[in-house]
């Protein structure tokens, strides 16, 4: 099998392509990326040399980027977007650009060239939940919050569009908040590990109460593996990582894990619309796909840290720009 791997350089691809490689030898992929900041080549320089692996540099939105990169392709999976909630307060339309238009143009090349395609999609799409309210599942009524949110829910309805009416072979699931290898630092984990670090505070949005469910990012590749495989064409599948918490508990852990006292905890204003509680019912994967999560969180936190504290190189390199700069004069 020949996958398309779209943004398999960011944090999440990147761990897909490693584990596609690692469990499926005989499977080649093309990992497509545009290489912006969240993009870094050093996530997969293991595969430099690797016959069945090939990088080309190319943006989801250009039609002629796309179209050259899927010949030979059975199966293209989906994981290019701008993902920062924050930044996409900042400039929306960045966010529009990437997660809509660049998905309808996928489709309509998967569709023209008759690939199965497979799209990665997140919670966020729901919106949010009350502390008594169920989690969410594949029947939850969409209420974006974010234009980050709401891009991805534009892309996802755009997907079912596709399967209904050109009868494209499609799935999407969509996943509870990620960590661990290869995650850019700006977000919770590696920004609070690596301003540790460097004996600086760590910023805590509002009373730090927000509840997120984690999941640990090689059980989610594992949950995509099993989709792309087993998973049934039109179908929408919830991927989550049965740990519910709040955001001031995972600074605990993580001061905890670091030797650290809560004295680095910097309180900040709450950002804008902040969504209170995430949650993910996983049953529908778990009982027709047989997936479940196998990293608990205790386990997943201090894979991370050490991962953290072990790649101090390359998390300095992409915070600072330096990887981004040298493999974007190397792919113009």
């Amino acid at each position: 099998m020949k996958l398309l791997v779209t943004g398999g350089a960011g944090f999440i691809g990147s761990n897909f392509v490693h584990h596609i490689l690692n469990k499926y030898p005989d499977y080649k992929i093309v990992n497509f990326d545009s290489l912006t900041y969240a993009g870094n080549l050093e996530n997969l320089k293991d595969l430099e040399g690797n016959k069945n692996y090939e990088f080309v540099k190319g943006d989801i939105v250009n039609p002629e980027d796309v179209a050259k990169a899927v010949k030979g392709v059975d199966l293209i999976v989906n994981f290019a977007a701008e993902s920062h909630v924050d930044r996409s307060i900042l400039s929306p339309a960045d966010f529009i650009r990437t997660n809509v238009l660049g998905t309808q143009v996928l489709l309509e090349i998967a569709k023209e060239n008759d690939i199965r395609f497979h799209h990665v999609s997140t919670d966020e799409v729901f919106g949010d939940l009350g502390p008594s309210d169920p989690p969410f599942n594949e029947d939850t009524p969409y209420d974006p919050s974010s234009p980050y949110s709401a891009s991805k829910a534009s892309a996802d309805h755009l997907v079912r569009a596709y399967v209904r009416t050109f009868g494209l072979k499609a799935t999407i699931s969509n996943c509870s908040n990620n960590y661990g290898p290869y995650q850019f630092p700006e977000k919770l984990h590696g920004l609070f590990i690596t301003n540790l670090m460097e004996d600086k505070k760590i910023p805590v949005y509002g009373d730090g109460l927000q509840i997120r469910d984690w999941l640990y990012v090689e059980d989610h590749c594992k949950a995509i593996d099993m989709i792309i495989h087993k998973g049934k064409i039109g179908e929408t599948y919830c991927i989550g990582g049965d740990a519910e918490k709040t955001n001031l508990e995972i600074t605990k852990k993580i001061l905890e894990l670091m030797g650290e006292d809560e004295s680095k905890i910097e309180h900040v204003k709450d950002r804008p619309g902040h969504d209170v509680r995430y949650a993910i019912d996983f049953t529908k994967i778990k009982n027709e796909l047989g997936w479940e999560p196998e990293v608990n969180f205790e386990e997943g936190m201090k894979k991370t840290v050490e991962w953290y504290k072990e790649n101090q190189v390359w998390w300095k390199a992409v915070r600072d720009g330096s990887y981004e700069d040298y493999y974007n004069k190397q792919y113009k």
